[in-house]
């Protein structure tokens, strides 16, 4: 078991929670942006199967199984026909922003049933061992959620943070950007996959996690009266 855990980028005894966390955050990610381009007209993604809350449809085995290696992975892409909305510009934000958005949004709902719990005393009620237990899923959870919300934000492609910018900018040039989009791809490979990432991407993300974590405390606190 020790060997085993050496091979992975999380403690075995998180596993559980790991798994339990990337089933609900990435198949609500996709979800979200199938549901949102279905709104403005695309009917690809629910002809497809897509447009569903079932894991299965949304998980890439390698891009999950990667997660578990090297801390970062990816779900199947929804697939999204342009040609479909009325407005293509505003549409393909909002499909874009619909995804990371839909992770915030998960994140704020644990955070706020794990606060609501610690109010009415069901952490005091419960054996210590099982409260640890859902103390640790919650906080990996809200913390899981909260970085695949920035990270997909990230202007890198193919990441939706980039393809905002696609649909951000002027028309004549969304071509360079697709010139260089192979550099950024390597771009993005290198801040994931070498030390570079760790003076920049991680940290990043760890304080992105703090200060939206706190931002979320600061929004329930008056509303919980805590």
């Amino acid at each position: 078991m020790e060997q085993l855990s050496g091979f992975l980028a999380f403690d075995l005894s998180l596993i559980p929670y790991v798994v339990i966390t990337l089933l609900v955050a990435f198949t609500v990610h996709e979800f979200a942006h199938a549901y949102v381009a279905y709104k403005f007209g695309d009917d690809t993604a629910k002809r497809q199967g897509r447009l569903t809350l079932n894991p299965i449809a949304h998980l890439d085995p390698f891009g999950t199984i990667l997660i578990f290696i090297a801390g970062f992975g990816w779900a199947r892409p929804v697939p999204v026909n342009r040609f479909h909305f009325k407005r293509p510009r505003l549409a393909g934000i909002l499909v874009s922003v619909a995804g990371p958005l839909s992770n915030l949004l998960v994140a704020a709902l644990a955070l706020l049933i794990y606060i609501i719990f610690i109010r009415v005393g069901v952490f005091a009620a419960i054996p210590e061992a099982v409260g640890e237990g859902f103390e640790t899923f919650f906080n990996l959870f809200v913390r899981l959620n909260i970085v695949l919300f920035i990270f997909n934000l990230l202007p890198f492609p193919p990441l939706d943070g980039y393809r905002i910018i696609e649909d951000l900018v002027p028309a004549r040039i969304r071509p360079k950007l697709t010139q260089y989009e192979g550099l950024g791809i390597v771009l993005f490979l290198v801040l994931v996959i070498t030390p570079v990432g760790d003076r920049f991407l991680y940290p990043l993300l760890t304080n992105g996690v703090y200060a939206i974590t706190d931002i979320l405390v600061m929004i329930f606190r008056p509303i919980l009266q805590l």
